[in-house]
């Protein structure tokens, strides 16, 4: 999985100067795209060499991040609300 993951990194790069040797426009939501791509790889790859609690502790963390920011939108919205 990691070499699939430089690979990507390279290929990304290669087009990118691809793009500008060629003088053609380069979108940013493709390259946000790629980049996420590319950084999940990354992630899956660091996630499988990891021992299973420390999985299970980031996946928690992960689980809970999103409680909070549900919880945090919730609170925004209900303040927006109050204020009209």
């Amino acid at each position: 999985m990691g070499a699939v993951a430089v690979i990507g990194s390279l290929a990304f790069i290669g087009w990118l100067i691809w793009r500008a040797v060629k003088r053609k426009p380069i979108k940013a939501h493709l390259v946000s795209y790629i980049l996420a791509c590319i950084a999940g790889v990354f992630t899956f790859t660091f996630f499988l060499s990891m021992d299973l609690p420390e999985v299970v502790k980031i996946l928690v963390s992960i689980i809970l991040g999103g409680v909070l920011i549900f919880i945090a939108a919730w609170f925004q919205r209900r303040v927006k609300a109050d204020q009209l």
